[in-house]
């Protein structure tokens, strides 16, 4: 079940955004019983949020909170069920970094949820092999989630 919150006054596809969390929850063998939180925030809610959680000043683009650390499955016949967490996303900040890697604000939003996901489920980016995997894991997913866009077209 994934639960979605705009509170950040950028207009945003909420609906692609939970159709991607679910495809993503999918595609990792969690259930989609699982529960997902995904908030969207102004620039100066994540600031609060960047310092208060993680000592760093200024807005970020994604902050990860997982409850139940759940992992993703082993194959479709194993689901994780349970709390998986919150994902909060600034939009702003998504938009603002998009021309750098080549997407739209929407299309980064929608990079940074599957990364956040990632987090939820344990992966980590601290260290250059386990960038590699969460980093392909997450080009993975989106690319994935793009060619069934086409193919629902």
């Amino acid at each position: 079940m994934i639960d979605l919150t705009n509170e950040s006054g950028t207009e945003v596809d909420e609906r692609s955004l939970i159709q991607l969390g679910l495809f993503a929850l999918t595609s990792l063998h969690v259930s989609a019983e699982a529960e997902l939180s995904i908030q969207l925030v102004d620039e100066q809610t994540m600031a609060a949020y960047h310092e208060k959680f993680m000592g760093e000043p200024g807005p970020t683009d994604v902050l990860s909170f997982p409850m139940d650390e759940l992992r993703p499955g082993k194959d479709p016949d194993d689901l994780s069920v349970g709390v998986l967490g919150d994902v909060v996303l600034c939009p702003a900040i998504a938009t603002q970094q998009g021309p750098a890697t080549g997407r739209t604000g929407q299309e980064e939003s929608e990079y940074l949820l599957i990364h956040g996901i990632l987090h939820l489920l344990g992966f980590d980016h601290s260290e250059p092999q386990e960038k590699a995997v969460m980093f392909g894991l997450n080009d993975q997913i989106i690319e994935a989630w793009g060619s069934s866009k086409r193919d629902d077209q």
